[in-house]
């Protein structure tokens, strides 16, 4: 009989204190049972200014096996998550927002999957987005069609972080050096075998989302040029069709300046267009080019991804 597999359950949180207990009894509702032999619940404080932590040191003293990562300031989502992959000592984790918008009742059926059918990876694909603005639903489909378009390899769309992962994902995870990580996309980017279960996200039950639009364009612009060049490419391009927009426009100006019937007023028309037209090609450009530039600066720094200030009935796995 196959061994069932030791489960690490990573949960990032930044100020949730109004989620974090109904998070808490949810998890571990959903962790009952003998489907799995023992689980580690990783919850990675990301900077809250609130009482999360609070909250869940006091999880931590009622239960071992809940463990903290707290940090010394906010370093963002993706950081936390990353934190918890490193730490998480599991054959398989599982990825979860704390808002309760991805269900813990789906842990069990995602161990099934990787189970019997031998996935590395089981992703959660959302067929519905409850409580969600219409505009949010809009951007979100057009943006990973329009990042899948554009990446060299095949993005998974109407995916989260809501994921689980094993061991050999785990592992080439943490052998990945990039500082500013699109989790999603490099876990698609790993390859292996993958496979997706279906659900309807629900509705917030309380708080405010941590993702507003700032956030939102962030991980976008890091999704976008972190996982193709086609962008560098794309302004190439452009920049050889404005060239021959201008090459034809230089003949259009010459034949109309030396035309016997000219009435047009010299220069002004020309000078004009070509100022404007030119001048938003090269702040495009430069745009992109600065992009790419700014994400090899952050690389060549070298600095940690994020700083642990406290750790709570964790030890680092190796």
């Amino acid at each position: 009989m196959q061994k069932a597999p030791y489960l690490s359950v990573i949960i990032p949180c930044f100020n949730e204190e109004d989620m974090l207990p109904k998070t808490f009894e949810r998890v571990m509702d959903a962790l009952e049972g003998d489907w799995h032999k023992g689980a580690e619940v990783i919850f990675v404080n990301d900077g809250s200014s609130d009482q999360s932590l609070d909250l869940l040191r006091a999880f931590a003293r009622e239960n071992e096996n809940v463990k903290v990562l707290n940090f010394s300031r906010n370093f963002g989502h993706q950081a936390a998550v990353t934190a918890g992959i490193s730490y998480c000592s599991g054959d398989v984790a599982i990825i979860i927002d704390a808002d309760l918008q991805d269900p813990p009742e789906l842990f069990k059926e995602m161990v099934a999957i990787y189970r019997e059918k031998g996935a590395n990876v089981v992703y959660g694909v959302r067929r519905q987005r409850r409580g969600e603005t219409w505009f949010k639903k809009l951007t979100a489909k057009w943006f990973y069609r329009l990042l899948n378009s554009l990446s060299d390899v095949n993005l998974n769309v109407d995916t989260g972080d809501f994921r689980l992962i094993d061991r050999k994902v785990i592992n080439a995870f943490k052998g990945m050096g990039e500082r500013n990580k699109y989790i999603r996309g490099l876990i698609s980017w790993m390859g292996f075998k993958q496979e997706p279960i279906y659900y309807d996200r629900d509705a917030r039950m309380a708080g405010e989302t941590k993702y507003p639009l700032g956030k939102m364009l962030k991980l976008a612009s890091i999704a976008m040029f972190y996982f193709s060049k086609k962008p560098l490419k794309m302004a190439i391009t452009l920049g050889v069709i404005t060239l021959s927009i201008g090459l034809l426009l230089t003949i259009y100006v010459l034949v109309a300046q030396f035309s016997a019937n000219s009435t047009t007023t010299p220069g002004w028309a020309s000078t004009l267009i070509s100022i404007i037209f030119f001048g938003g090609v090269q702040l495009i450009t430069i745009g992109v080019t600065g992009e790419y530039i700014g994400n090899i600066l952050d690389e060549v720094k070298g600095r940690p991804e994020f700083i642990v200030e406290e750790e709570i009935n964790i030890k680092k796995a190796d």
